[in-house]
């Protein structure tokens, strides 16, 4: 079967385009990539050319089902369980105890998992949360958004092949798994308190659906963003944090660049950013008497 060819007039629209309707761009040296992912979907509706597939995107009345097929062709969807552990860990063993001081009077913690794949991420933070025994009267909110909506139907059905557990600690597999012919099927419970939602984090205005956040991970996302795309995220997340609370990005992923408000907390074994604490600013000094 011959390769349709993707020119790079071609490549370079089909790349706006993506970037406008995602925040994903696409680099250069990734042309051959994408003309080789993108084989399929054009075959699928007997289109004849890239030019073609573009038009179909544009203004076909069944766009919205194609654009979101492409989404889930692009998107890179690599994730297992207890991923980046060190992270984990602190957050686990010095981040959580100040959130649970913060909210002892609550009793409230609210998580964002920002771009969460087919869910492992997500269910990795509730395993964990069970597994913490300050937190049992806590009501624990895992919020898990993600563009693909492939990926979600995978993550709400909660059945996991091999690969998903290569960092896993045993314990956890058999606590919280049941094996079955397709895999293994996650426990009822650590599904209850994670709600899983589609969200394009370049649309902005349907962030207005989530609470504010104690913590949002959002790691290894953001390195397919441009910076303005970077810079226009990172400071959405910094406005939907409760001052406090705490952003978690990717061990390859860095705020350097980006002029932003958050500050860099230096744990025992690992640096995660910060929203500061609100101070209040200080009230005028009073007028004297008039004389």
């Amino acid at each position: 079967m011959n390769t349709i060819e993707l020119s790079e007039g071609m490549f370079r629209v089909l790349r706006d385009f993506i970037y406008d309707i995602s925040g994903n761009f696409v680099a250069d040296d990734l042309r051959s990539t994408m003309e080789s992912r993108l084989q399929q979907n054009v075959r699928k509706l007997q289109l004849n050319s890239f030019h073609d597939y573009y038009y179909y995107l544009k203004y076909d009345r069944r766009k919205d089902e194609e654009i979101a097929s492409l989404i889930d062709t692009i998107t890179v969807h690599e994730t297992y369980f207890f991923r980046e552990m060190k992270q984990l860990d602190t957050f686990n063993e010095e981040v959580l105890p100040e959130l649970i001081e913060k909210e002892k009077r609550t009793k409230r913690l609210r998580i964002w998992s920002a771009g969460c794949s087919t869910g492992e991420e997500p269910y990795t933070l509730s395993m964990m949360f069970l597994e913490n025994r300050r937190l049992r009267d806590f009501n624990i909110e895992i919020y898990a958004t993600d563009i693909s909506r492939g990926s979600l139907t995978t993550a709400r059905r909660g059945i996991y092949r091999e690969p998903s557990f290569r960092s896993i600690d045993s314990y956890f597999q058999r606590m919280y798994f049941t094996k079955e012919e397709s895999g293994y099927r996650i426990a009822d419970q650590v599904k209850q308190s994670v709600v899983f939602l589609h969200l394009n984090l370049y649309e902005k205005e349907k962030w207005g659906l989530l609470p504010e956040m104690d913590a949002i991970f959002c790691r290894n996302v953001i390195i397919y963003f441009n910076a303005a795309s970077k810079k226009g995220v990172i400071d959405s997340f910094y406005n939907k944090l409760k001052w406090g609370g705490f952003l978690l990005l990717g061990h390859s992923e860095s705020l350097i660049t980006l002029a932003t408000d958050f500050s860099l907390r230096h744990f025992k074994n690992d640096l995660l950013y910060q929203k500061p604490d609100y101070t209040p600013p200080n009230p005028p000094l009073p007028l004297g008497p008039i004389r």
